[in-house]
């Protein structure tokens, strides 16, 4: 029995003992056969239930508060593990990586009650330059995919976000969530029709035959709204990497989280790193980069009078396509289905090919 204790408090072994007394500061060293052989710290006793992945076998009562117990004090007191809560870090996703900003700068996003929820990246105009070299890089391959493999990914992306479903609903809203779904369908069926749309065989008055095909632009920029954070997102990329483009997307400033939960999603799809990129930060920092980047070759932005001001002059230097939408766009809207959203980010090439003898 230590001294000073009563009965009640007798440890039932060795353990115990030893986590009592070096909570007491009693013992500098444990005893024989205290040792985790695994990480060379005396933390857990031999045959403490734990793995080297760190998952936990099964126990009995007293023997999972004896290994658990220098982890966490309340163990002490129960009859099974505390299950301990990791926070997550937010963080960008550039070139299939996720990336802390190149600053260091974070911003901190709170929830309605004013209760801080998490530290967000805060893009500079150098972490844009980086994506667009990840863009760049991307894009040859992407443009290279078949129409129809490119339907299979898209496809797939919305399985994915179907199966984290209420993780992402619980961010946005189960109206949202499920609209996004469907619009990744809509275009994932798109993405092997869409050049019967858009593309045109031509009458001329000469031996040729004359046709008209699509082919994409190459890196385009996206500045997404405050409202409606995923569907206005998705809407916004969608039309840009269906033809074979790569994009470069800022998310909404005051609601981050669904574009960071889209990051993760975009990780583990068939999508290549690069072709989607995602930032956070402040969208007014990083408009005039946006606009007068040489290789951004078209941007499609929400944007308010003063910031489509800026995107429009500095777009005129390096002629520069620039598609709007009003901030208080219902994205909701059937209109956004429609194949003619592609058409604003590819180039039309016409071919003329000599017919006859």
């Amino acid at each position: 029995m230590i001294p000073g204790s009563d009965a009640s408090n007798v440890p039932d072994n060795d353990a115990e003992r030893y986590h009592q007394q070096r909570n007491r500061h009693e013992w500098t060293d444990p005893p024989e056969g205290l040792r985790n052989t695994n990480s060379g710290k005396a933390f857990f006793p031999r045959g403490h239930g734990f793995t080297r992945q760190g998952s936990i076998k099964k126990l009995s009562s007293s023997e999972r508060r004896a290994a658990l117990a220098s982890c966490h004090p309340s163990v002490r007191d129960q009859d099974h593990p505390v299950a301990l809560n990791i926070t997550k870090t937010p963080k960008c996703y550039v070139g299939g990586a996720f990336i802390r900003s190149e600053s260091g700068r974070v911003y901190p996003l709170h929830d309605a009650d004013g209760g801080f929820l998490a530290n967000i990246p805060l893009c500079t105009k150098k972490d844009l330059r980086n994506a667009v070299e990840a863009a760049a890089k991307a894009g040859a391959g992407w443009a290279k995919r078949s129409p129809y493999n490119r339907a299979q990914i898209l496809y797939r992306l919305a399985e994915m976000l179907e199966s984290r479903f209420s993780e992402m609903a619980a961010v946005t809203s189960d109206k949202e969530t499920r609209a996004t779904i469907d619009r990744i369908v809509h275009f994932a069926g798109w993405a092997d029709k869409y050049e019967q749309v858009l593309g045109s065989v031509n009458p001329v008055a000469s031996s040729h035959f004359n046709f008209t095909v699509t082919e994409p632009m190459g890196i385009v920029g996206v500045l997404a709204p405050e409202e409606a954070p995923l569907l206005a997102l998705v809407t916004l990329i969608l039309p840009v990497i269906v033809s074979g483009n790569t994009v470069i997307a800022v998310a909404s400033k005051s609601k981050p989280y669904p574009s960071i939960l889209l990051g993760e999603m975009l990780a583990v799809s068939d999508l290549p790193g690069g072709v989607v990129n995602l930032l956070t930060g402040d969208r007014g920092e990083l408009i005039p980069t946006f606009a007068t980047h040489e290789h951004l070759r078209a941007i499609g932005a929400t944007a308010t009078k003063d910031e489509a001001k800026t995107l429009q002059q500095g777009a005129a230097e390096s002629v520069k396509r620039v598609v709007l939408h009003e901030p208080k766009t219902d994205w909701f809207s059937e209109s956004h289905d429609s194949p003619y959203a592609i058409r604003d980010f590819v180039e039309a090439k016409t071919v003329w090919h000599p017919i006859g003898s």
